[in-house]
């Protein structure tokens, strides 16, 4: 095998990667350089820093990436409706493509032969990683530890840590598998490996139960301008600010708890526990603006849109031709989606409760039943004698066989 002098490591401080970092360092005897993405992970990344030099890492890259992810991954796939399998908003498979694309700028400036991740050999994460890694760089080595060592469970992995003094907050009391970024929180591992048992309290990072959620409902109102979520109750805000305002908001309310028993990419089932307070708002109250705004032809392909998008980007093929032709579509319907969707939120539910918009093709003298209404109800016996006509074709022509 070629030699390896230097390795770029995606560098987390969780337990998986502490350990990684110190035997990548003992297996290959060489440089391991980390790289750590702020994507809002509501914790101080001076103590990850910190923590990656005291396990030997030779340098250590810290980035602010929480508006490139807002803007470049987690908009276009809540534009596109992305919601894998109608429920996860793929917080997750969106950060790891903006974390790869990082890992392989690094590499390349610091000349190094080889990147690593802390995936393991059944999720889905070493998909993204590796396939997303080829397409920037079809040169690039790639290790993952997790696949190879072994260490064949989470215990043996906090053993591991403890004998090298490897600093790591993991107890095999919660041995939860915990990422979280800006746009949601994945729970795994634990407990929730059974599908049967209800996730415990500790598991949930960001949201109140519903139980322990206010007494009386929150009203919030959203706007967007061209398919772009810009402001909230009437004052204007960054992409980036108003995802971190709505996962208070929402989580003190009870909302974007997500228990999901989904198909992981590999073959397997898994059972997910996700938080999504901000990305649940927004993916509805974007798809109430739709509704308004957009024409029944449109409206129902893009839904053929959003769950192949959805798949495209689970799947780890975010840098795939596709997926990028599928966003100039997604782009053409979002000219016009500006609007206020009000929304009620109240003990764990999420509810549109008004919509506006300028661009809006609902007419209330058509829709209504009042002596308002102006629709010609004459013309539809002419509509359905036309409209039926080849079923009607279909029954004459069966009856002389």
């Amino acid at each position: 095998m070629k030699k390896i002098n230097k390795i770029v490591l995606a560098y987390s401080g969780g337990l998986d990667t502490s350990v990684i970092l110190s035997y990548l360092k003992e297996k290959y005897q060489a440089e391991v350089v980390t790289y750590t993405a702020n994507l809002g992970q509501g914790e101080s990344l001076t103590s990850v820093e910190e923590k990656a030099k005291r396990t030997g890492a030779s340098k250590v890259y810290v980035e602010d990436v929480r508006e490139e992810f807002s803007s470049n991954y987690v908009l276009p796939a809540l534009q596109a409706g992305a919601l894998y399998e109608g429920r996860y908003p793929l917080a997750t498979a969106l950060a790891r493509p903006l974390i790869t694309r990082k890992l392989i700028k690094v590499a390349e400036k610091e000349k190094a032969e080889a990147i690593a991740h802390g995936c393991s050999g059944k999720g889905n994460d070493q998909v993204r990683f590796e396939v997303t890694a080829k397409a920037l760089n079809p040169e690039i080595m790639i290790l993952a530890p997790v696949r190879e060592w072994e260490l064949k469970s989470r215990e043996e992995e906090i053993e591991y840590a403890r004998k090298h003094n490897i600093p790591v907050e993991v107890t095999e009391k919660a041995p939860y598998s915990i990422d979280r970024n800006l746009w949601g929180v994945s729970i795994e591992c634990g407990i929730l490996e059974n599908p049967w048992e209800e996730p415990p309290s500790d598991a949930y990072q960001l949201t109140k139960s519903p139980e322990e959620a206010p007494d009386k409902p929150t009203y919030i109102e959203i706007e967007f301008k061209g398919g772009v979520p810009t402001g909230l109750d009437g004052e204007s805000y960054k992409l980036v600010d108003l995802i971190e305002k709505l996962n208070r908001i929402g989580g003190e309310n009870g909302v974007g708890r997500i228990d999901l028993i989904e198909n992981r990419l590999v073959g397997i089932k898994s059972r997910e526990i996700y938080e999504a307070p901000a990305a649940v708002i927004l993916h509805l109250a974007h798809r109430e603006l739709e509704r308004l705004i957009l024409d029944k032809d449109t409206l129902h392909f893009k839904e053929l849109v959003s769950q192949r998008y959805s798949e495209l980007v689970y799947d780890g093929l975010w840098e795939s031709p596709l997926r990028k032709a599928l966003d100039a579509f997604v782009r053409e319907t979002q000219k016009e989606l500006s609007g206020t969707v009000r929304i009620k939120l109240f003990k764990g539910s999420c509810e549109v409760v008004g919509r506006k918009s300028p661009y809006s093709l609902y007419d209330e003298k058509l829709a209504t039943y009042t002596k308002e209404d102006i629709f010609d109800q004459k013309a539809s016996k002419g509509f359905i004698h036309i409209w039926g006509l080849p079923l009607r074709t279909v029954a004459k022509a069966r009856k002389k066989i």
